[in-house]
């Protein structure tokens, strides 16, 4: 089966997500704001699941319409093949949102989709009343300029929860950016990776991840496994290749270090449980401390900043002392997250590149050194 299905992301992280949809064979990948659409088949459905690091979660279009009038969202809602998807008992609720449309309450959009969706059902399985006890198919609807576009999610918990990160420390960094920063600061296999803050070791994680190859998603399972609706060999042929994917003789080591030994400890029990723990050097040690042991290193961190953990002056006098610490040279780049449009200036350098980020709400910069 061919399917259109669209990959939500953190704002900023578009292209990234386009670029490895492209990776792993997706047709027609259109990135938009915060989202990235693409179409492929039941393998490429699995494998965006399995092996996508940067997306929220994987969705299937089932239509795009337009809609003025609940009358039309009903229609349009209606006419879809929901039993293809979505058995007689299974659970089936809606959700979404609306922008600059006419229909802009999002509470009666949801009861005019769930209500469209109940009489096609009662329509193909000849019965009145459904029990909702199954399998979850979560609806979502977005209405931007009053088009309407209708999805099935099929990840479930959302992509960034990879399985290895029960606990975290204080405002830990999400894992799809944690990722997205090792890409933009373009870690390879190669490099020794540092992180002078690395609280519950989210970026030392995905950056050992992504060195080895190892997929994101492959400890965990998805929404639609339970559906019947994915055939079982698909799931099978990519959890296989993306076992077959994993380098297993790299030189890339990960050395992390924070005040707190704490934030260490939950550090190597999440790298235990995602098998990445042997790449890990960990150390309790302050920021003024930093001194790195190898000759090159690829510096990537997510200090405490005042709209997390430490008052404006806090977070400025540790930008003071990173400035010092983080010497160019050659081997070396540096790569630092924060919401602190002062930071180059505290810091001392300006940076040879930035990227404008999303830590949840939090609008950020990633400031790159590399010369």
């Amino acid at each position: 089966m061919y399917l259109k299905m669209v990959a939500p992301c953190l704002l900023g992280l578009e292209g990234l997500v386009a670029d490895e949809l492209k990776f792993m064979d997706a047709q027609n990948v259109s990135a938009q704001n915060g989202r990235v659409f693409f179409e492929g088949d039941e393998n490429i459905l699995c494998r965006a699941n399995i092996c996508s690091r940067y997306s929220e979660r994987i969705l299937i279009v089932l239509d795009t319409f337009k809609a003025v009038t609940f009358e039309e969202l009903f229609q349009g809602v209606k006419t879809l093949p929901w039993s293809e998807f979505i058995g007689s008992a299974d659970t089936f609720p809606v959700k979404g949102y609306s922008i600059n449309s006419a229909l802009h309450s999002v509470p009666d959009c949801q009861k005019i989709i769930k209500k469209a969706v109940v009489e096609s059902l009662k329509e193909d399985y000849n019965i009145s009343w459904f029990e909702e006890s199954g399998p979850v198919h979560q609806i979502q609807f977005s209405i931007m300029k009053d088009e309407v576009t209708v999805m099935l999610d099929t990840s479930g918990r959302g992509l960034h929860k990879r399985g290895y990160r029960p606990e975290a420390n204080d405002a830990p960094i999400r894992e799809t950016l944690a990722a997205a920063l090792c890409c933009l600061s373009k870690l390879r296999h190669y490099h020794t990776l540092y992180d002078p803050f690395c609280g519950s070791g989210t970026i030392l994680i995905e950056g050992a991840m992504m060195a080895n190859n190892i997929a994101p998603g492959i400890n965990r399972n998805f929404e639609c496994d339970r559906w019947g609706f994915i055939p079982e060999k698909a799931w099978k042929e990519e959890r296989a290749r993306s076992h077959d994917m994993i380098k297993t003789d790299t030189d890339f080591k990960a050395y992390g270090s924070d005040v707190d030994f704490h934030a260490l400890e939950l550090t190597m029990n999440n790298a235990k449980r995602i098998k990445v723990d042997k790449f890990l050097v960990l150390e309790q040690k302050d920021i003024k401390d930093f001194s790195p042991s190898t000759e090159k290193g690829t510096l990537i961190t997510n200090p405490p900043y005042g709209e997390r953990m430490l008052d404006i002056k806090q977070a400025e006098q540790l930008y003071r002392i990173m400035g010092d610490k983080f010497v160019s040279k050659y081997g070396w780049s540096y790569g630092v997250i924060s919401p602190d449009e002062e930071f180059e200036k505290v810091f001392g350098k300006k940076a040879d590149k930035r990227r404008k980020l999303y830590n949840g709400m939090i609008k950020c910069q990633y400031y790159m050194y590399f010369k």
